[in-house]
């Protein structure tokens, strides 16, 4: 190439660039445009964390005590490795499934969030419109910062409700009432709350809900402005039905307090039996980490189970979602569904539960780090990261569809990274 034809190459891409430049500088500083930049689940974990105020971060992010089980729900998944398979001519992969006889697009659910609006005022609704983009089933959490009938209008998409049985049973009729009434399809119930957690950075950093005025909140509000600015305009902590749920506690105490004394430690499987007469579709329990509770869940007629530990958010030093699912599995034969939440950062996660026998995985933590980076902007960029590298990683596998999926496409690590997480 001729020193004349280089620099007038040259000088044609300095001068498109130039041409490109407010363009380019809008896109830099807009949430589309800074979530677009994140190339994995992890980056958009940093935007969060860079956006949000610590103590709002440090909820999403925390979990309980020493936070052991949080990081096994990772590290466990990681230790599975890939078995592909060469010159399989997988062209097209089939990433869809079906979920309580729907038929879905991919094997990829909206974990149950509470509090959302503190991320960012899109909540829930961000994130169900992500997930139902992508042609996933979004299930919204009884403790959301957005009513049912909000979240139903703005993302018409297959919804599930996720409901924390109170003590006030009346209160929990009507919310079945209006979840049935506002299309939601299935119940998810959630067994591993009889108690709120002990999360160690909360306290720390003196979290409460809704937020209270200190110094220490106004100086992290002062280094968080795009944040600031956007919850003053439009608050979002707790949807109305929830803030009218615990008001009938009373005003006494925070308002923390008055949503943990609605949990009730008597749960039992009686309880169970009850809302099983009072709602007429699908129910699946969330929180199941034992084959005996698969078992006792199948032998009353339970739809689903779906093996969790509330993220490391409840009980610490138990075990980790990927390590429980294959005796749930075992235990629920054909009569439950199976789905696993906790840990899921990458596409090759939902591989390695589906291969364990998991009909579909639920993400939670990396949607709402999507939404803290960059809102519904930010919440479309996780589900398009997740099921951008499935489908990558299927084809490098050499699977062309999940539902082929099992344990032959799987092993251990080498046993010196295994004997700890994986003997028994």
């Amino acid at each position: 190439m001729s020193g004349e034809t280089f620099f007038t190459m040259l000088g044609r891409q300095l001068a498109g660039d130039i041409a490109r430049l407010p363009h380019a500088a809008r896109e830099r500083v807009s949430e589309a445009g800074r979530v677009g930049r994140a190339v994995n689940v992890s980056d958009l974990r940093e935007l969060a964390r860079r956006r949000l105020p610590p103590a709002v971060f440090d909820y999403v992010d925390g979990a309980a005590w020493d936070e052991v089980t949080a990081r096994r729900n990772e590290s466990d998944l990681r230790e599975l490795t890939l078995r592909p398979r060469v010159l399989a001519g997988a062209t097209d992969v089939d990433l869809s499934t079906e979920v309580l006889g729907q038929r879905v697009a991919v094997p990829l659910l909206g974990a149950p969030t509470g509090l959302t609006g503190l991320v960012h005022h899109e909540g829930e609704i961000g994130i169900a419109r992500a997930i139902h983009g992508a042609g996933g089933v979004y299930v919204l959490s009884s403790a959301a910062s957005r009513t049912l009938e909000e979240v139903a209008a703005a993302s018409p998409g297959p919804r599930w409700f996720q409901l924390y049985v109170g003590r006030d049973r009346g209160l929990v009729k009507a919310l079945l009432q209006r979840a049935r009434a506002a299309g939601y399809t299935a119940l998810v119930v959630t067994v591993d709350v009889a108690r709120p957690g002990a999360r160690e950075r909360d306290h720390r950093n003196g979290f409460t809900v809704p937020p209270r005025v200190t110094a220490r909140t106004v100086l992290d509000g002062v280094r968080r402005p795009r944040w600031t600015a956007n919850f003053l305009r439009r608050p979002r902590i707790l949807s109305e039905g929830l803030l009218s749920s615990v008001a009938a506690d009373g005003d006494a105490g925070s308002l923390a307090e008055l949503i943990g004394r609605q949990f009730d430690p008597s749960l039992s499987w009686h309880d169970i039996a009850w809302l099983q007469e009072h709602w007429d579709g699908p129910l699946l329990l969330k929180g199941v980490l034992r084959a005996d509770d698969a078992r006792q869940a199948a032998g009353l007629g339970i739809h689903g189970v779906i093996v969790s530990n509330h993220g490391g958010r409840q009980l610490d030093h138990g075990p980790s979602t990927i390590r429980a699912l294959p005796e749930i599995v075992d235990a629920a034969g054909a009569e439950l569904e199976v789905y696993m939440d906790g840990g899921i950062r990458r596409g090759v996660d939902v591989i390695r539960a589906l291969a364990l026998g998991a009909r579909a995985c639920l993400a939670g933590r990396a949607l709402v780090y999507g939404l803290g980076a960059g809102g519904q902007a930010g919440a479309d960029r996780a589900v398009q990261i997740l099921i951008d590298e499935l489908r990558l990683a299927m084809t490098l596998l050499g699977c062309p569809s999940i539902g082929e999926l099992d344990s032959s496409w799987l092993t251990a690590a080498a046993p010196t990274e295994t004997r700890t997480a994986w003997s028994t």
